[in-house]
């Protein structure tokens, strides 16, 4: 399904104004030499905390007090030791450093004696502090020493509790840098438009920018609308490319519109399955005519959304649309998916569902249908297993914040509904707010510092991979702000760490060849991540199609416990620098990870696998993808001695995984006589299961022999008519 366009150029880069450094240095050197003055030796820079974030192990913890707390920033968490003596907690700092200081916020049950220990490679210690006589409360404790690894050990309690502390701080520099250099906060730069009720012409404003982008697939125009707590009348918002609208209050209902968000496919000819890069998120409508119209295919999330009435999937006139994702949304009324090819929704809560055409999707969905695949191909699931919603940017009085949704197991219905929202609000002023024209270099620096980013809408190229190496750090695009790494590097790499959140911007290829676009942890990671995942949503990644592009695999996840919320990860089918060699990738997805959940898995025309799969316990609940267009014969797909490469295949090693509600679709234009010999591969184990999958033939342009393994009936023929497999083995 391919449409020519024509890609815009993209906007130059700001003039560099070097006579203002010039102009400095010719004045200093001038004042110098008149005045004969000795230039005195650099200042020291000022030590930065350093350990907020970083990943933090005890001896024992009670309950729930874990020493993660110690460190999170937050005065109101805290870590609690066992009832005993000795114990201690530890702080991995990443990088060694050179230290200065430590402060200690002691709850109630202090230690009257401890030491602060430091460590280069965590196993030989030196004493840097040690008192017999603590006083419990706030303590500064002046250290020095270069040193990773930091760790405090008590050895006497002043109580009959445990050792518990508030916060667990360490400040000092790294590499001869410190200091605030790069300052948190500030504004939200141009292509963040904030509104209020009280907004002259919303209207134009928001029309103007949807002839921007109503066709602009592939420009380079981002642009975010952002609403404030109030009522909107007489508004129709349609929402083009790369354009995000949000409401800016703690719960959807802050922000109501008394009209619409519309998405429709006039500018495709009435085919919206090309409807791509948008998304509405926290706003509550009141449709005009009763019923709101989103007609998106991939990569167009709907979270957070209450429509009070019901939702239209489809287009003006009803043309294909090929899938999307709905989470934490309340739809008052009933959604029609009419011609949507597949769907999935998770934890929300709907009034009806009219129909399906191949493959429709439920977890956690209050009033979903009940499971009938494949007549109707309905597959529900109860509850998700876990999940945790994605951040979002709001306003607490006219202080802007970012709130991070606490995890939830087994949850059914919007997490927002009945005051009952958990989760952690973090000030703006701890995010380095990313415009155009930053570095890779700065932004690494702001991480290093212990701020998190908030990517502003735009494009962002870069030399050297971004590096998130903090647990608890939160990466937030605005208006699908876009990465694009120039020189083959890994454009993201996550540590193995707790609880780092990656939310909401796309990752475009480079023309020189990256081996990797986006990391979570690093290869032979283990560390056990359950009580903390972290969570990768609405982070998308597209190989060509905006211009030569190439990468071979797109997303490695070696971290245990990853959740895998919506993702699209798509090799062009059609743009510009297409081609199956012009922009190569051989594969979208690898996990090696252990218990990683992935919810809304779309992954696209990929030259060899789409999926594999090598953690154990693995799990996915809905998984969309469509082999390569255009494989130019049946040679350039062989695998060995099997026709073509599995969408998705869990290695023979693996002895647990689980899917639900898995497709598959073939549409060798190039050559239509090309055979698949299967859509899924996995090993025949007890323990392997899939439920409900599906692989289709889009009108003949090659063939499946079967759906997985040597399992399923082919596809058949000339007819774009599903071959189902309900369960396996």
């Amino acid at each position: 399904m391919s449409v020519a366009l024509v890609r815009p150029s993209r906007p130059p880069l700001a003039a560099l104004h070097r006579w203002r450094a010039l102009g400095f240095a010719l004045v200093t050197a001038l004042v110098a030499a008149l005045l004969g003055v000795v230039q005195a030796a650099p200042a020291q820079a000022a030590p930065v905390l350093l350990s907020q974030g970083s990943p933090a192990t005890a001896s024992s913890t009670e309950g729930p007090f874990a020493a993660s707390d110690a460190v999170d920033g937050n005065p109101a968490t805290r870590w609690s030791s066992a009832f005993s003596d000795p114990q201690w907690i530890r702080i991995d700092l990443g990088s060694p450093a050179a230290l200065s200081r430590v402060e200690l916020a002691w709850e109630a049950a202090y230690a009257k004696s401890y030491r602060i220990e430091l460590s280069t490679n965590g196993t030989t210690w030196t004493n840097a502090y040690s008192t017999t006589t603590g006083l419990g409360g706030n303590e500064t404790l002046t250290v020095s020493g270069e040193a990773r690894y930091v760790r405090l050990t008590g050895t006497q309690r002043a109580t009959g509790y445990g050792y518990s502390l508030w916060e667990f701080k360490v400040f000092g520099t790294r590499d001869g840098g410190g200091g605030p250099q790069i300052p948190g906060g500030g504004d939200l730069g141009p292509n963040v438009h904030v509104f209020d009720p009280s907004t002259p012409n919303i209207q134009g404003k928001v029309d103007e920018i949807f002839r921007q982008q109503e066709s602009a697939q592939f420009g380079s125009g981002r642009h975010a609308l952002l609403f404030k707590p109030g009522t909107y009348n007489n508004i129709n918002a349609q929402i083009g490319f790369y354009t995000q609208i949000a409401g800016l209050g703690l719960n959807p209902n802050s922000t109501t519109f008394n009209g619409d968000v519309t998405v429709d496919a006039g500018w495709f000819n009435g085919n919206a399955t090309q409807n791509f890069w948008r998304s509405a998120e926290n706003l509550t409508l009141n449709p005009v005519n009763g019923t709101n119209r989103w007609a998106v295919s991939q990569a167009a999330p709907f979270r957070r959304m209450h429509i009070k009435g019901g939702l239209n999937l489809a287009p003006d006139g009803y043309g294909w649309a090929s899938g999307g994702y709905i989470a934490d949304s309340k739809i008052d009324g009933t959604v029609g998916p009419y011609s949507q090819q597949q769907w999935y929704t998770r934890d929300s809560s709907v009034g009806g569902w009219t129909n399906a055409v191949w493959n429709m999707t439920f977890s956690g969905v209050q009033g979903a249908p009940a499971s009938s695949y494949p007549n109707p191909p309905y597959t529900t699931l109860d509850t998700t297993p876990i999940s945790r919603e994605k951040p979002f940017l709001y306003l607490d009085g006219n202080e802007y914040k970012v709130f991070v949704p606490a995890k939830r197991v087994n949850a059914r219905g919007v997490s927002w509904e009945g005051g009952n929202q958990q989760g952690e609000s973090i000030p703006l002023n701890r995010f380095y707010v990313v415009k155009q024209g930053a570095t890779a270099a700065t932004i690494n620096a702001a991480l290093a510092q212990g701020l998190n980013l908030l990517f502003t809408p735009g494009v962002y190229h870069i030399d050297q991979t971004i590096n998130v190496n903090r647990a608890n750090t939160v990466v937030l695009g605005l208006g699908l702000a876009t990465i694009i790494p120039d020189n083959g590097v890994t454009a993201m790499k996550v540590a193995d760490v707790d609880g780092v959140k990656l939310a909401g911007f796309l990752i475009d290829a480079g023309p020189v060849n990256s081996p990797t676009l986006l990391e979570v942890g690093p290869q032979g990671a283990s560390a056990d991540h359950s009580v903390n995942p972290t969570t990768v949503q609405d982070v998308f990644i597209r190989i060509g199609g905006a211009g030569p592009g190439k990468a071979t695999t797109s997303l490695v996840v070696n971290s245990d416990d990853v959740i895998i919320d919506h993702t699209w990860i798509w090799r062009a089918d059609h743009g510009e620098g297409w081609g199956w060699e012009t922009n190569r990738a051989d594969y979208g997805v690898r996990v090696n990870g252990d218990d990683v959940l992935a919810t809304g898995l779309f992954v696209e025309h990929f030259n060899k696998y789409d999926v594999e799969w090598y953690g154990e316990r693995g799990r996915t609940i809905f998984f969309q993808n469509e082999k390569a267009y255009d494989a130019p014969n049946q040679a350039a797909i062989q695998n060995g001695t099997t026709k073509g490469y599995a969408a998705y295949r869990v290695d023979d090693s693996v002895n647990q995984h689980e899917g639900w509600g898995l497709g598959s679709y073939c549409y060798y234009n190039v050559d239509p006589t090309i055979i698949q010999e299967h859509g899924f591969k996995a090993p025949v184990k007890p323990g392997v299961k899939f439920h409900n999958l599906l692989v289709v033939s889009l009108g003949g342009n090659g063939q499946y022999q079967h759906v997985i393994n040597n399992i399923g009936s082919p596809t058949s023929g000339t007819s774009t008519i599903p071959s189902t497999v309900v369960n396996f083995p």
